[in-house]
């Protein structure tokens, strides 16, 4: 369908698609596509990167593992390989996520960054603008994930250090940073992570802005840690020892950062040669889905789960219950049911039925969306 579209893309084409619009092919978005093709429902797919699970492949560390062991993070209908570990690594995850989108034909449309998508209420139909198309359909599946960009937080002088400042997005190995002195701000895995790494290299690190001595054992055991606040429970792949033995120092909050380092609440100042931000990820939402209340301005549903996979007028929301990937499966077939029982209701009314996921998108005439 693309190819046949080149010499009008200039132009802005327009399509209409009968299936769902879903944004985003991390691994929400499989998920709900391969529930959807189940149902026999065909969706297209929209990808602002080149790949699928962009955040995985593009923006995660070396030696990032899976939290939670492998039953738990599964995807709807295949299981992962039983050679696998426990805890599979990044690049056996990939490897999972690209078997299961070729295995259920998933080809999402790469390098199609959603602008904008807002519900048009006179029509009743949602449109969905990238900077090569725009998109029309009755339903619209928001994939994007609590995840899909990097939390940067407002840090007194940060920007007058003179050393780098990296976020874990942008952070592989410990190997830049060799036998320096190094701040990480921030806790969860991946600080945990990024600190066990760089220690390997002998480099003084110091972790700032955790919980007391942070690592304290939990009452509730990991699963039901996640399931109860939506918290990923840290794995102490070592971190804890190297506190005690003091490799790791942790210090109070940060109270600015200074143009040789950091200056402390407890009022201690100490030099560090590079900074590593390990603050998170966020929705990012609110920058393209306009005139809807369904989210906040954090760019979470309001509701909370097991109700937010569901808003009015053809919206759904999948990837966004803080429960990573333990909440992806229930809601993906929640919502696989819920269109596929509007898409045999309307086939039945109108006598057609498309399970070719190019045949469902349909190039309209731009003159007459636009007169």
């Amino acid at each position: 369908m693309g190819s046949s579209c080149k010499e009008q893309e200039s132009k802005k084409c327009v399509f209409w698609v009968q299936g769902p619009i879903l944004v985003g092919a991390g691994p929400s978005g499989l998920a709900v596509s391969a529930c959807l093709a189940r149902q026999g429902v065909p969706c297209l797919v929209l990808e602002k990167s080149d790949c699928i699970a962009s955040l995985w492949q593009q923006r995660t560390y070396d030696r990032l593992k899976l939290h939670l062991p492998k039953q738990f993070c599964q995807l709807p209908f295949m299981d992962f390989p039983e050679d696998f570990p426990k805890y599979p690594t990044k690049h056996q995850f990939i490897s999972y996520m690209e078997s299961y989108a070729s295995h259920f034909s998933i080809k999402p449309r790469f390098n199609q960054a959603v602008q904008n998508a807002q519900f048009d209420s006179g029509s009743g139909l949602w449109r969905v603008k990238t900077q090569v198309a725009d998109y029309i359909s009755r339903w619209l599946i928001v994939a994007t994930g609590e995840n899909a960009e990097p939390a940067i937080p407002e840090i007194l002088g940060l920007d007058k250090f003179h050393g780098p400042v990296v976020h874990t997005s942008g952070y592989k190995s410990g190997s830049e940073f060799r036998n320096q002195k190094v701040l990480v701000i921030g806790c969860g895995n991946s600080g945990m992570e990024v600190v066990d790494k760089i220690l390997l290299l002998a480099s003084s690190l110091t972790l700032g802005n955790t919980e007391q001595l942070g690592l304290r054992r939990p009452k509730t055991g990991p699963i039901e840690l996640k399931n109860a606040t939506g918290k990923t429970p840290v794995l102490d792949v070592g971190a804890l020892s190297q506190i005690r033995s003091g490799k790791i120092k942790i210090t109070e909050t940060v109270k600015e950062i200074t143009r040789n380092g950091a200056k402390f609440m407890d009022g201690q100042e100490k030099e560090f040669d590079s900074i590593i931000l390990a603050t998170g990820y966020k929705s990012n939402v609110p920058t393209w889905l306009k005139s809807c209340d369904f989210f906040t301005k954090d760019g979470m549903p309001r509701r909370e789960f097991p109700e937010g996979w569901k808003g009015e007028n053809g919206l759904y929301t999948v990837g966004f219950t803080r429960r990573g990937l333990l909440g992806t499966a229930s809601d993906a077939h929640k919502i696989a049911k819920h269109i596929s029982d509007q898409w045999r209701i309307m086939n039945k009314e109108t006598n057609t039925c498309s399970s070719n996921n190019s045949s469902h998108i349909i190039l309209l005439q731009k003159s007459l969306l636009h007169p």
